[in-house]
């Protein structure tokens, strides 16, 4: 399971390396190829970097590097803390006098490697591939937000970064393929940029359930691969990553690791790009091979005792909420009115060709689709491509080349990507075609960015579209979201806001992984979908009009509200965490809100099915983080964020459990009006405003 550039550096170039320094050697070039490539990407690029390892004055540093890796990690006879400290300051002291500065550079941060790294799988029997969990300062610089905690694998044709910001987060695992060395090369420098960007995303969105933020990437070098290999090393490389994975958290292995993290970790994982059933099935029974407790919950979105993201819908479901409103704040009733939208991701695509069917079963012809674009290529036509014609594409899962050109009008094209002026066709699409919305609902991370959003705009300076809702994961980049406001006007739907249903999803799949088996699941199944279908309306409805509507009263741009809307929720859920640190089950904080996590968090189904389940199956601090998720977002959907931006973080603990108290004695009132014997229009107006302001009113503020 040793990739090639192991087995080179050991039996070519290096032989007194042996195989197990160099496996270490070339897994820390991967891991270290993203910072290194921001000093200098020429001088730190892959190729140079195992060149240097090979240079005679510098192979006996790295070899001194992996000797006091493999001796600090050495489960037989690990290295003392104090004896570590000693030997790495000597050969940092050594490492600083080297005057070629690239040398230096890279030997210093290779220490950095060794010294951040808090567990390792290496010592670990039948591994398939080597993993790191480290401190994600080694990643980050100091300026940027720190994760809570990183992982790097470094396998046969792969190396993958797992990221979150939170000990229990929730991300979906993707892989990234691409199909040539330069590009290759490209996506290894900023794997981890990527990861890092995807999870932070992840984090804002995920501030309606106990889950932080995270996100798996896997990099497959398909360089020396045919197309009939393609799919088999795809499936290994997921395999040997999650597997990896699994040898850092598991307990049955812990003999075999030295622990420099101090506790357990909970990871869970969902799907994402190129992840297919198989994978998921694998993913699930080698997590209950392993002994990873609740091995259901490792993985969500299963193909039968889950909730299928494609299936249902459920990520498209909350961004054609968001468009909904946006639609209508911004003048357009699109149940009464005609309106144009493009989209990226083809019909084949989870999120775009759930959001062509939801288009078309909420608003019918008034829904134009102008534009279509993918991997393969691009359809547009100003006169609306045929709604018929991409449900049969959406419905057999093909690609918007597959369709029939006989339904486009006369002004209508269609591009296949096979070609230079085909690529350039689709890649243009989004800046040619003009409609009312644009939904990038597929795509490259960072599509858009500070480079090239003036494509965005035609020659007088007006965008190709006023109105952006972002359904696909950080398309447009923060600068390329400025400059598009400030320059155009352009309002933009962030995508932590327009994109957060798939997570809110896979929460609930978990809670019912934890509560139900698969048999119960699947007799329940229907009907709580159901009901988390209607929940997930239900927040993005929220949270859209909140929107939208701190956007109108307040100065700034539309995705900074979105941002300070996961921030402040997100602020107040860590102060409530805190605050609940303490706090067991049976005891009387514990009570009085655990019907807000059976009634208000859970769908009601499962409440009902499994309520009694809760204490015994769903892990203590899960509960807290849920206690805390369900009191944060209560008060930012009800109040405000200027509400809780305006409360010292000291105060928001104590101030969502009085409010969580005070709207239970306000509903009391509206039964006890809703009951009085008061004339209609009487009640009406005393219920409203009890409504409005009746919990704020009553706070102690």
């Amino acid at each position: 399971m040793l990739d090639k550039a192991t087995l080179d550096l050991a039996q070519k170039h290096c032989p007194d390396l042996g195989l197990d320094r160099s496996e270490v050697l070339t897994a820390l070039a991967a891991m270290l190829h993203g910072p290194l490539s921001k000093i200098n990407p020429f001088t730190f690029s892959r190729p140079n970097l195992h060149a240097l390892i090979r240079n005679p004055l510098y192979t006996h540093f790295f070899a001194e590097i992996a000797d006091l890796f493999l001796a600090r990690f050495d489960p037989a006879n690990p290295l003392p803390n104090d004896a570590f400290t000693s030997q790495s300051g000597k050969l940092r002291e050594r490492l600083s006098t080297l005057t070629n500065e690239s040398a230096r550079l890279a030997l210093l941060k290779f220490v950095d490697a060794v010294e951040l790294t808090l567990r390792t799988n290496f010592f670990i029997p039948s591994r398939y591939a080597l993993a790191f969990r480290v401190n994600p300062s080694l990643m980050v610089p100091e300026e940027q937000k720190q994760p809570f905690g990183a992982i790097f694998v470094h396998g046969k044709a792969f190396d993958g970064f797992h990221n979150r910001f939170s000990n229990i987060a929730r991300g979906g695992l993707r892989l990234v393929s691409p199909n040539s060395a330069e590009q290759y090369a490209m996506e290894s420098s900023r794997c981890y940029d990527e990861v890092y960007g995807l999870s932070y995303a992840q984090q804002l969105k995920n501030k309606d359930i106990p889950e932080g933020g995270s996100k798996a990437v896997v990099l497959v070098n398909l360089e020396d691969v045919n197309q009939s290999q393609r799919h088999r090393v795809l499936r290994s490389s997921v395999r040997g990553f999650t597997d990896a994975v699994l040898d850092l958290i598991v307990s049955p292995v812990s003999e075999h690791r030295v622990d420099h993290l101090g506790f357990d970790e909970l990871i869970y994982l969902g799907p994402d790009e190129q992840v297919i059933p198989e994978d998921i099935n694998w993913i699930i029974q080698q997590a209950a091979r392993r002994g990873y407790p609740i091995p259901a919950a490792f993985m969500s979105s299963k193909p039968l005792a889950g909730i299928n993201h494609k299936e249902y819908g459920v990520t498209s479901e909350g961004v054609a909420v968001f468009l909904d409103v946006a639609l209508q704040k911004n003048g357009i009733n699109p149940y009464e009115e005609e309106f144009s939208v493009k989209i990226t991701g083809g019909p084949d695509g989870d999120v775009a060709g759930n959001l062509m069917r939801i288009l078309d079963r909420e608003y019918g012809n008034n829904a134009k689709i102008v534009g279509v674009a993918d991997g393969f290529g691009c359809a547009e036509d100003p006169a609306g491509l045929s709604h018929s014609e991409l449900m049969r594409l959406f419905h057999a899962a093909l690609p918007i080349v597959e369709l029939d050109p006989k339904s486009l009008s006369s002004e209508g094209a269609l591009h296949i990507a096979d070609t230079e002026e085909g690529i350039r066709m689709r890649n243009s699409m989004i800046n040619r075609v003009k409609a009312d919305v644009f939904v990038p609902a597929g795509g490259r991370p960072s599509t858009v960015h500070a480079g090239n959003w003036k494509s965005f705009l035609d020659a007088q300076g007006s965008p190709s579209s006023p109105l952006i809702v972002e359904g696909a994961n950080i398309f447009i980049t923060p600068e390329a979201r400025t400059s598009l406001f400030k320059e155009a006007d352009v309002l933009i739907v962030k995508d932590s806001s327009a994109n957060k249903c798939g997570v809110i999803t896979s929460s609930y799949e978990i809670c019912a992984s934890m509560l139900l088996d698969e048999r119960e699941f699947l007799e329940i199944k229907e009907e709580l979908v159901e009901d988390v279908l209607k929940r997930l309306r239900e927040l993005a409805r929220l949270e859209a009009e909140l929107l939208f509507r701190e956007y109108a009263n307040y100065p700034g741009a539309l995705p900074e509200f979105s941002e300070r809307i996961s921030r402040a929720i997100n602020r107040a859920k860590e102060a409530v965490r805190l605050a609940l640190a303490d706090m067991q089950r049976g005891d009387s904080t514990y009570i009085e809100l655990l019907p807000l996590f059976l009634h208000e968090h859970l769908p009601r189904k499962l409440s009902e099915v499994a309520a009694d389940r809760v204490n015994e199956r769903i892990p203590l601090d899960y509960m807290r983080n849920a206690f805390a998720s369900c009191l944060a977002s209560k008060l930012l959907y009800k109040e405000g964020t200027h509400f809780l931006e305006s409360q010292p973080s000291e105060r928001l603990a104590s101030l969502a459990m009085e409010y969580y108290r005070k709207e239970q004695g306000v509903q009391h009132l509206l039964d006890t009006v809703a009951s009085a014997n008061l004339p209609d229009k009487e009640k009406r107006e005393v219920l409203d405003l009890l409504r409005r302001g009746g919990t704020r009113s009553a706070l102690s503020i």
